[in-house]
């Protein structure tokens, strides 16, 4: 009951910033994670970040300090800030949508997906 789409990628150089958004229309929940997760050519699905309903977020070891997720709960909307690219950063990235009660961290957790955006830091 929740589509998610994204927005915001494109091409940069190692070293520069994009920020991705995520608006999620159809119905809310009282209870949600947002996250986002990348693909590259040939590896698996990766999970990047998540925020909850009430705003408790979560990175992976690859992007902290790096990356910051954030929303807006009036909006229906999930932003990713990506700092520091690197050509590693490389990847289509998905928003997806959970009805859960915790922070998830894998793709089978997630209820609905965007179609993905595509990232790509040259060097």
């Amino acid at each position: 009951q929740v589509q998610p789409v994204e927005s915001g990628g494109g091409l940069v150089q190692a070293g520069g910033s994009l920020r991705l958004s995520c608006a999620a229309s159809g119905r809310t929940f009282s209870s949600y994670v947002m996250g986002w997760f990348r693909q590259a050519p040939g590896k698996e699905r990766e999970f990047v970040a998540a925020i909850t309903w009430n705003d408790r977020t979560f990175y992976a070891d690859s992007v902290k300090g790096r990356f910051t997720i954030s929303g807006d709960n009036a909006k229906n909307t999930v932003y990713l800030q990506m700092n520091s690219l690197k050509p590693e950063d490389t990847a289509v990235y998905y928003c997806a949508v959970s009805v859960a009660r915790n922070i998830a961290t894998t793709p089978y957790e997630y209820d609905f997906w965007g179609q993905g955006t595509q990232v790509t830091v040259s060097s």
